[in-house]
């Protein structure tokens, strides 16, 4: 891809995401285990005849989610990168299936900033830029407020001074 006289290469993008991200994400793995290790632990309360059963999944189930949250939130931290550059946007996610994603600015057409409650817990917040592409939005999860702001801003000045692609 051409922008102007430059070229729009994929390349690593450099920039870690906010440190707090990690401990968002944990806060995700154990809020999704602990309703099914409730409803097991409830369940195997109330029914004594399958209570063996009941609750053997659930101990297995909370040992899963505790050591998943404990080690995967490390390793996204490690994997998922993002840049903006006058020209594009780069953003590396993913562990086992890694997506490299490029957004050449003249092809943006929204900028968005999104707090969902727990993200307004940890104070982050989500950058999502709507491009013209079929493959949806790019998005920069894990960034601090001031940081998403700036970058929101930044990205919103940097495309109105970038010309649209007429492709």
């Amino acid at each position: 891809m051409s922008v102007g006289e430059r070229t729009v290469r994929l390349r690593p993008p450099n920039n870690t995401l906010d440190p707090r991200a990690v401990d968002w994400w944990r806060a995700q793995w154990l809020l999704l285990t602990a309703l099914p290790v409730v409803v097991l632990v409830v369940l195997g309360v109330f029914i004594e005849p399958a209570r063996f059963w009941l609750l053997l999944p659930a101990a297995v189930l909370a040992v899963l989610g505790v050591g998943c949250a404990v080690l995967f939130p490390l390793w996204w931290f490690r994997t998922h990168r993002w840049e903006v550059t006058d020209e594009a946007v780069y953003v590396r996610t993913g562990v086992l299936w890694q997506e490299w994603r490029i957004a050449p600015m003249s092809r943006i057409q929204t900028v968005d900033t999104v707090r969902g409650p727990l993200e307004q817990l940890y104070r982050l917040a989500t950058v999502t830029v709507t491009t013209a592409s079929s493959k949806g939005a790019v998005r920069i999860a894990g960034l601090g407020h001031a940081s998403a702001a700036e970058l929101a801003e930044r990205l919103t000045r940097i495309t109105q001074d970038t010309p649209g692609d007429a492709t």
